[in-house]
C-alpha cells in the first residue's frame, strides 16, 4: 500500500509538457472565447494541406484531412489533371450551358476528392517550382506520392521543403517506402495485393487468387497516413517541428493481414490458404445460396450454432456428436455445410432474414453495391447525400463515416474541376495580381 501511494505521490506531482501559446504555422492564439467555440467548428479547421498526389490512396488520406476541416490545395497537372479524370465511364456529365468540354466528371475522381480546391500548375517550369515553394511556406501538411527522389530535381523533396518549413508534415505515400530493395519500383495496389500476401488468402477455396474487390491496399493505406499525420500534428503542438512520414502500400498491407501474420508468427507455418467466405477455424461461419441469392450466417460458438438449427428446422443437429461442437464442426465441415445449403436453397434471402431477425445469431444478406447504397441502414446513416456541383448539377457521394458528438464533419464544397481554384489560391495565399497570373498562364505554368 506505502508503495502505490508513493507511485501515486509521484504521478501527481509530475509535471506536464505545456502546450505551446501558438500552433506551430498557424500563429493562433489559444484562448477562452477560442475554447468555448472550438464545438463549432471542425477539427482541423485553420489547418492547409498542399496535396500533390494523384489516383487513389494519396487523394483518399487528403479528403479524409479536407473532411475534418482541413483548407486542401490539390495541385494537378494544367492538360490532363489527376489521371483518375480520364478512368470513366461512368461520368457526371456537364449540364446544359457548363462551361466545360468533354463527357463530364468522371466517377472516380468525383469519389475521392470532395472538399478541396484545385490549382492546375506544373512544376516542370521554374516559375512553377516558385509557386510551390510558396505555397508549402504557408501550409501546415504536404502530401505526395511520387517514387522516392523523383521530387529532388524539382527541389520538392523534403529535405528541400524543410529548410524552407521547418513546422511542415511532409508526407510520402509510396508502392514500396523510401528505402529497401523495391523503392524504386512503381507499386499500384493489385501488385502488392500479390506480393505481399493479400491475394494469396482472397477467393474461394479451390479457386485462383483474386484481388479484393476494391484498391483495399490504397484506401488503408491512405487512412494510416491521415492518421500519421494528424499524430504529427500533435507532435508538432509539443515541439514546433515537422517531420518526414514515410507510409508504403507494402508496409500497409503486410500490417494488415492481422491475425493471419500472427498465426504464422507464432506457427512458424505457412498460411491454410484460401476460404473464400468461410473460416479455418469457425463452421458454419461463411455465405449460402439461397432461392433469389445468398444469405451469410456467422455460428460462432455452440450456442448460436443452436439457434441456427433451431431456424433451420434442425434442432436435432445440436446432440449429433458431428457437430455438438466446433471442433467436430469444423472436422465436419464439408458434409455439413452442404446440409445447411440444401435447406437454404429453399427459401429467398429476405425470408431467412425474417427467420433469424431478433434471435442474437449474426447473420447477413450478401448486397451488391446498389443494394448497399440504398440499404435502409445506410439511409439512416446518411451515408449516402446529394451536393450541388457547378457544371455537372446534383450528384450523389458518399458522406463521411464518422460521427462526433461535437464537430459535424461535412462536404462543405463538391470535388473541383480541373484548375477550377487556380487564380483564387494565387490572389488569396500569394498575393498575385492579375498580370502575374497571366503571365503564368501564357507561359504554360497555370491552367
Amino acid at each position: 500500500m506505502s508503495r502505490t501511494l508513493s507511485i501515486l505521490r509521484r504521478v501527481s506531482q509530475a509535471r506536464l509538457p505545456a502546450l505551446p501559446e501558438r500552433i506551430p504555422g498557424r500563429n493562433r492564439r489559444f484562448s477562452v472565447s477560442a475554447a468555448a467555440s472550438a464545438s463549432e467548428s471542425l477539427p482541423l479547421e485553420g489547418y492547409r494541406v498542399l496535396d500533390m498526389t494523384r489516383v487513389l490512396a494519396g487523394p483518399y488520406c487528403t479528403q479524409i484531412l479536407g473532411d475534418l476541416g482541413a483548407e486542401v490545395i490539390k495541385i494537378e497537372h494544367p492538360v490532363r489533371g489527376d489521371d483518375t479524370r480520364a478512368w470513366g465511364p461512368p461520368y457526371a456529365t456537364y449540364k446544359p450551358g457548363s462551361s466545360q468540354e468533354g463527357p463530364g466528371e468522371s466517377a472516380y475522381f468525383l469519389g475521392v476528392n470532395r472538399n478541396k480546391k484545385s490549382l492546375a500548375l506544373s512544376f516542370q517550369d521554374p516559375a512553377g517550382v516558385d509557386v510551390l515553394h510558396k505555397l508549402a511556406a504557408k501550409c501546415d501538411i504536404l502530401v505526395e506520392n511520387y517514387i522516392p527522389g523523383s521530387l529532388k530535381k524539382y527541389g520538392l523533396d523534403y529535405e528541400t521543403i524543410h529548410k524552407i518549413n521547418p513546422a511542415l508534415i511532409y508526407a510520402s505515400i509510396t508502392g514500396y517506402g523510401q528505402t529497401g530493395p523495391y523503392s524504386q519500383r512503381p507499386g499500384y495496389d493489385v501488385m502488392v495485393e500479390a506480393e505481399f500476401g493479400l491475394m494469396h488468402i482472397t477467393g474461394s477455396r479451390d479457386g485462383p487468387p483474386v484481388k479484393v474487390g476494391v484498391a483495399v491496399t490504397d484506401l488503408t493505406t491512405g487512412l494510416y497516413t491521415s492518421n500519421s499525420i494528424m499524430a504529427a500534428l500533435l507532435a508538432r503542438a509539443r515541439t514546433g517541428k515537422g517531420q518526414h512520414i514515410d507510409a508504403a502500400l507494402s508496409d500497409c498491407q503486410t500490417v494488415t493481414l492481422a491475425n493471419i501474420a500472427s498465426s504464422c508468427l507464432i506457427s512458424g507455418e505457412k498460411d491454410t490458404g484460401r476460404w473464400g467466405t468461410a473460416h479455418p477455424s469457425i463452421v458454419p461461419y461463411r455465405s449460402f445460396k439461397t432461392k433469389d441469392g445468398d444469405v451469410l450466417f456467422g455460428g460462432g460458438n455452440d450456442k448460436l450454432f443452436g439457434i441456427l438449427c433451431d431456424g433451420l428446422g434442425r434442432p436435432e443437429w445440436k446432440d449429433d456428436p458431428k457437430f455438438k461442437i466446433n471442433a467436430s464442426r469444423v472436422a465436419n465441415r464439408d458434409e455439413l455445410e452442404a446440409m445447411i445449403e440444401a435447406i437454404t436453397v429453399t427459401k429467398t434471402t429476405q425470408e431467412w432474414l425474417d427467420i433469424f431477425e431478433g434471435k442474437g445469431m449474426p447473420y447477413a444478406a450478401v448486397n451488391d453495391i446498389q443494394g448497399t447504397l440504398t440499404h435502409e441502414h445506410t439511409k439512416a446513416r446518411n451515408m449516402v447525400v446529394e451536393v450541388d456541383h457547378e457544371e455537372c448539377g446534383t450528384i450523389k457521394l458518399l458522406n463521411t463515416p464518422i460521427k462526433y458528438s461535437e464537430s459535424k464533419p461535412r462536404i462543405r464544397s463538391p470535388p473541383p474541376t480541373l484548375g477550377q481554384h487556380t487564380d483564387e489560391i494565387l490572389r488569396e495565399h500569394l498575393g498575385m495580381d492579375d498580370a502575374q497570373i497571366q503571365e503564368l498562364r501564357e507561359k504554360g505554368v497555370i491552367r
